[in-house]
């Protein structure tokens, strides 16, 4: 054994010394010479270490995009994905319940949320917003401390070289508040790897205790320090490697409960180990980091990057050289990823990492327009090989980025125009608008960070209302959380502690494969057949385990098997109920069912006293999960119609449906065309029209993975996974000589479907919109909604049609032409928020909205030649002088401020106001101050004072003003306005 590991290790160490970059390290201070070790070789020997070595299993990097952890913008940390192993709730059939020991380098972003470095990014020279994390993990005990530590030091002192005496190490100190002892296991275990104890630290739970969130695994840790000062004078200690011991549970009540399962967890920065092996002081003189520093020197009209911080950094060039470096690399990992700029969660994190990328490119670092896209080749140079979603997404990449900062640099054009507007019409001592600065924010109209709308304004020497602002904020908060799709009640759950219990009961997984059991009726029916089965556990509602429940009582159900669908591939769970052998008339309702680590934990009230032991037989509700599966087959026939409309490499984000409609995200690069929609709506009929049959079939997970055009999502599927193809036999769809996967749908997926695709009846895509750049969310119906929406539709298409022949014909006066604008006003409301074929919305809206414009022109016109006529009439009635009062009849207050308008136009030096009287007493008012008026004498104060005797109100501009009241006597309100009037002047 000795001799095959020293033969491993001379092996592993030839492959590292083939690198002709692989000297070992170095510990010089910053120098421009090359690179004594490349960062790919560094990686390459940390993975090859592991599994050479060690026995590990290499796991690609999950995608940046958290895997069902609404907890996470972004995964933030290397053991993300494998949470459900140290919660326990792995699906026993996946991949990944096999995994004891395994290594791997995830992709990490850490902007926005908890983990949040993206202000820190450029201000000194080791903050990161994308970053890649080295670790190794032991499963369920497979190997602990001893180990784990003895690998650590093996890899930084045999492989990488690193001499002993830089290194330090710390570990847990103990936490007497929380009853935890010191981790003295862990310091011996150092010593006697030879680390002095003068090199052996203790410290506290801060510093040495890990925790995944406020509950859930944890443990203490130990971390690998490097000593940048070499001893030379006093040490300068940096993190390298963190190994974590999870062995306890946090609860929601804060106390600490033993794991049922112990794990290794270690973590440990690439950019930062390659800098010591480099022998740098900064990760951005690595050559992780310095082909991009070149190239923005070679883009841009600026000095080349020197590494200063701080104030030695004159004109913050070094700063924004790292910015713009440290966000490219980000913004290429996310989009690759399919995280897209956008308006809100990660998304709009990503906007505000591309347009502060922007910023310093632009005004710092001199860039010419489309600079950041031109880096995205650098990028993918550096980080292609182990990322090949770079290499296959690049294009896509480099087009995203450009576009988005030339958005952003229009609106940042339009932005200052706007700014010095509005300083212009303020006052010296005047606040900015509240109001202005929040359209042009991020939440606004032009998405300005708000930051850099207060540095435009500070360098102009004008103050933010900050206070109006943080009105802003608060109510777009409001509109927010009113907007959002309402979140789940969570329901019963079973914790570590409860599946850990099951487990060492020996207690096998729910055995749900009844779920599948149905058929279709010669008359086009579906029979589903029941379940016998037998309770095995019983839950109250705070988890508790129990061996009976009473009546009345909500509870949770755990049974050998069961023909309920639990709520997971983005299908509602089933509803239903059950009864108790021998006691058919008593029901227990089932509102859900979910599954926890493969139990399936079914929700129920119990209306009699149930036990442990108890034998039940379970009904499914059937027309719930009929609607289920009709919208899960639609939803895999829409995917299919999606990539024959826009092309094959089109790929589904996310997928959520219940009985009453479904919901599909697709990444698109523009939004979806009136044509493209109906042009998917049509395949989907076609498929449904020729009535194909589904076939369903679990195989080999293996036997899936090089299939041609099979859709699959990033998700942990289990072996053997189930297949659905419609139309063409499971077998043969697999055949990759048969290229079948193409020609049809054929797709990875646990769900429940339909035996043929007729009883689809139609699909209608009513609601579409774009979450994020390139992502689109369809909302769709099926069956007799589907019908409905298109009949509302043809009957809203009738009335839009009407509409364009009442206008074709014209109108005799103003109150028709009104009328037929609020007509149209009104249709338009009734198309936008109707439930109907959504290309025919948005081709109706198109419609509706020319035939508005046309409207409001003839109305304009109309109004135009009554006030024409009515000035006339005025002036002859009126000789020259300084002042008109009258009365005037008119239509609307809109054709009264015309013949004002009018009227001073023609006799510029007279100030004019008119009333109008209205039915049922109320009166119009409007009026315009002469050019030469005195500065006292104001349009607004003049309505303001005759709308006021009216009981009105009033509101205008020092020159124009307009306003309401009511009275009975017309006489008196002109003697006020004419005595106003005649007084200013």
């Amino acid at each position: 054994m000795a001799t095959s590991v020293a033969a491993a290790a001379r092996r592993l160490r030839r492959a590292i010394r083939r690198s002709p970059a692989w000297q070992g390290p170095s510990h010089r201070p910053l120098s421009s010479e090359p690179a004594a070790v490349q960062a790919s070789a560094v990686r390459t020997a940390f993975l090859n270490f592991f599994r050479d070595r060690h026995g590990h299993r290499l796991v690609p990097s999950a995608s940046v995009r958290p895997r069902g952890d609404p907890s996470l913008l972004f995964v933030n940390a290397g053991m993300n994905q494998f949470k459900p192993i140290f919660l326990g709730t792995v699906d026993p059939r996946s991949e990944m319940a096999g995994f004891r020991r395994v290594a791997n380098s995830q992709k990490c972003v850490r902007a926005g949320g908890h983990h949040n470095d993206l202000e820190d990014v450029g201000q000194d020279l080791s903050h990161h917003t994308f970053f890649e994390m080295l670790g190794n993990w032991a499963f369920g005990g497979e190997y602990f401390k001893e180990e784990a530590c003895s690998m650590a030091w093996e890899l930084l002192t045999q492989v990488y070289r690193i001499p002993e005496e830089r290194l330090w190490v710390s570990y847990f100190d103990g936490d007497p508040k929380a009853g935890l002892d010191p981790d003295l296991e862990t310091r011996d275990i150092w010593l006697s790897l030879g680390v002095p104890a003068s090199r052996v630290l203790s410290y506290g739970p801060q510093e040495n205790f890990w925790e995944m969130g406020d509950t859930g695994p944890c443990g203490p840790c130990t971390e690998i320090h490097y000593d940048l000062a070499g001893g030379v004078g006093a040490p300068q200690l940096v993190e390298l490697w963190n190994l974590v011991f999870m062995q306890h549970n946090r609860e929601a009540d804060g106390s600490l409960q033993p794991l049922p399962q112990r794990h290794v967890d270690t973590g440990m920065g690439l950019e930062r180990l390659v800098a010591v092996l480099q022998g740098k002081h900064s990760t951005y003189d690595t050559d992780l980091f310095s082909p991009l520093l070149s190239a923005i020197h070679q883009g841009c009209r600026v000095p080349p990057y020197l590494g200063r911080v701080g104030v030695a950094d004159e004109g913050r060039t070094d700063t924004a050289y790292r910015v713009v470096a440290d966000h490219i690399r980000t913004l290429g990992i996310c989009i690759a990823d399919g995280i897209f700029p956008g308006m809100s969660g990660a998304p709009l994190v990503l906007r505000r990492i591309l347009r502060r990328a922007v910023r310093f490119s632009t005004e710092i670092l001199k860039a010419p327009p489309g600079f950041l896209g031109s880096l995205v080749p650098v990028v993918v140079e550096t980080l292609g090989d182990a990322y090949p979603e770079l290499q296959r997404n690049s294009a896509q990449i480099a087009n995203l980025v450009s576009e988005d900062e030339a958005a952003f640099l229009a609106s940042l054009q339009r932005g200052r125009r706007i700014i010095d507007r509005t300083l212009r019409s303020l006052g010296p001592s005047d606040m900015f608008p509240a109001e202005v600065a929040w359209s042009l924010s991020l939440a606004g109209d032009l998405g300005l960070p708000l930051d850099l709308v207060e540095l435009m304004l500070e360098e102009k020497g004008v103050q933010l209302d900050s206070a109006g602002l943080e009105r802003f904020a608060q109510e777009e908060a409001q509109h927010r959380a009113q907007q959002a799709e309402p979140v789940q009640k969570q329901g019963l759950w079973l914790d570590v502690h409860a599946l850990g219990e099951l487990q060492r009961r020996g207690v096998p997984p729910t055995d749900d494969s009844p779920k599948y059991d149905y058929s279709l009726q010669p008359n086009g029916g579906y029979e589903f057949g029941t379940c016998e089965a037998q309770v095995l556990q019983l839950y109250t509602e705070d988890g508790t385990a129990v061996a009976s429940v009473g009546k009345g009582q909500r509870c949770g159900l755990l049974l050998d098997k069961t023909n309920f669908y639990a709520e997971q591939g983005g299908q509602a769970s089933d509803q239903g109920y059950l009864v108790r052998a021998g006691q058919e008339d008593v029901l227990f309702p089932v509102a859900r069912a979910q599954v926890c680590g493969g139990f399936i934990l079914h929700e129920a009230v119990a209306p009699e006293c149930l036990q442990i032991g108890d034998q039940v037989q379970l009904h499914v509700d059937k027309a719930w999960r009929l609607g289920c599966m009709e919208k899960h087959t639609a939803t895999h026939l829409l995917n299919w119609a999606l990539r024959q409309t826009l092309g094959p490499g089109t790929e589904q984000q996310g997928s959520h449906l219940n009985p009453e409609r479904l919901r599909f995200d697709v990444a698109t690069q523009t939004p979806l065309t009136p044509e493209q929609l109906r042009a998917v709506e049509n395949t989907v009929q076609e498929a449904v029209g020729q009535d194909k049959t589904v076939y369903m079939e679990e195989v080999a997970l293996a036997l899936t993975a090089q299939v041609p055009g099979l859709r699959s999502l990033d998700e942990v599927y289990p072996d053997p996974v189930r297949v659905v193809s419609v139309g063409v036999p499971v077998a043969h769809a697999l055949d990759p000589a048969s290229q079948a996967a193409l020609q049809t749908s054929v797709e990875l997926c646990c769900g429940t479907h339909l035996l043929r695709t007729g009883a689809v009846g139609d699909l209608v895509i009513i609601g579409e919109r774009q979450l994020s750049k390139g992502t689109t969310r369809l909302l769709a119906v099926t069956g007799e909604q589907a019908q409905q929406a298109r009949e509302l539709g043809q009957s809203l298409a009738q009335e839009v049609k009407a509409a364009t022949e009442r206008l074709s014909q014209g109108s005799r006066d103003g109150v028709e032409a009104h009328r037929l604008s609020k007509d149209i006003g009104r249709l338009i409301e009734a198309v936008d928020t109707s439930v109907m074929p959504q290309w025919q919305r948005r081709e109706l809206l198109a419609t509706l909205k020319m035939l508005q414009r046309r409207a409001n022109t003839a109305i304009r016109k109309l109004e135009m030649g009554q006030a024409a006529k009515k000035t006339q009439e005025l002036l002859e009635r009126h000789s020259k002088g300084p002042l008109i009062v009258d009365t005037v009849s008119a239509e609307s207050l809109s054709v009264l401020v015309k013949v004002v308008r009018q009227l001073c136009e023609q006799a510029p030096n007279t100030s004019v106001l008119l009333l109008s009287p209205q039915p049922v007493g109320k009166v119009l008012c409007a009026c315009r101050v002469a050019q030469g008026a005195t500065p006292t004498f104001t349009a607004e104060a003049w309505a303001l004072a005759v709308c006021s005797h009216m009981g009105g109100k009033a509101w205008g501009s020092r020159v124009v003003a307009q306003g309401t009241g009511s009275t009975a006597d017309l006489e008196a309100a002109l003697s006020t306005a004419r005595a106003y009037a005649l007084n200013q002047l």
